[in-house]
């Protein structure tokens, strides 16, 4: 569906909005701009800002971006006879190839983790959505592979890949901070990949391999 003006209108702002403001978090610490600064450098009413994000903490970490769901997706949407832990494989390769927004090989995402991280607001909520995903995870793998209740598999498949997913950003982060050129950095997390698949014991490699579609007569 084509995108109408107002739509455009309203995604240009929120992002002019979002950038502004997480350009004067780098600049001056999270805690120490408000959002009636963030509005008057985005040319806006602080009114406007708190319609686009409910909350200071959303002007870094959108929901719609920074989402609990976000590795129990890339588990639904694996491929026919795919396992769920190489299918979040699959995709974080994907995304580590493409330098996509989402995994933070941007320019400048070094000094925002670095501001993500010297913010205690920021740093609990990147543990709590950390948590938030590793849970949703473990709820879709016990559901599609009806695990009980008692069974710790799921859980700890779950957070095998929290953690991995973690290591990830983590190391993006750091790499980016010290000056790392995107190249480097997506080779060097590309490596950390491999070495965990490698690693990783092949019934954690198997669990949740979907089923493969069956050809109707």
């Amino acid at each position: 569906m084509t995108e109408g003006l107002r739509e455009r209108k309203k995604r240009e702002t929120r992002r002019r909005i979002s950038d502004t403001a997480i350009g004067l978090f780098v600049e001056r610490g999270f805690e120490h701009v408000t959002i009636a600064e963030v509005a008057a450098a985005a040319g806006v009413s602080a009114n406007t800002v708190y319609n686009y994000f409910e909350t200071k903490e959303n002007l870094v970490l959108p929901p719609d971006e920074a989402s609990p769901q976000r590795l129990a997706d890339m588990v639904r949407d694996r491929r026919p006879g795919e396992a769920a832990v190489p299918a979040v494989l699959r995709t974080l390769r994907g995304e580590v190839r493409r330098r996509d927004r989402r995994i933070g090989l941007t320019d400048g995402f070094g000094r925002v983790f670095v501001m993500m991280r010297a913010a205690p607001t920021l740093t609990a909520r990147l543990e709590d959505l950390g948590r938030q995903m590793t849970d949703t995870l473990a709820a879709v793998l016990a559901g599609e592979t009806g695990a009980s209740p008692a069974d710790p598999l799921p859980r700890v498949v779950a957070w095998q890949v929290g953690a991995l997913h973690e290591l990830v950003y983590t190391e993006i982060g750091r790499r980016t901070a010290t000056g790392e050129d995107p190249a480097t950095i997506a080779a060097a997390v590309l490596a950390i990949l491999d070495t965990a698949e490698d690693l990783l014991g092949g019934r954690i490699l198997t669990f949740a391999t979907r089923q493969e579609s069956q050809c109707s007569e």
